[in-house]
């Protein structure tokens, strides 16, 4: 049970995804699951900044799909 002090989170507040992108690096050939979610992009990208200065990217989970309507 959660402590009462904590909001119970929801997963559509969560717009922008983090990867570090080990791909870019040749570390890894799956792909490359979300590390973190924010609700904030300017966070996401801080926090992906310094996690992963040189690959990371940050994914707009709310954005028009490529080729999609």
């Amino acid at each position: 049970m959660a402590p009462k002090r904590f909001a119970v989170p929801t997963p559509a507040a969560y717009r922008y995804a983090v990867h570090s992108c080990a791909f870019k690096l040749d570390l890894d050939v799956f792909p490359d699951h979300a590390l973190a979610l924010f609700a904030d992009e300017a966070m996401a990208k801080r926090y992906g900044a310094w996690m992963w200065p040189s690959t990371f990217e940050v994914v707009d989970l709310l954005a028009p799909k490529e080729g999609g309507s």
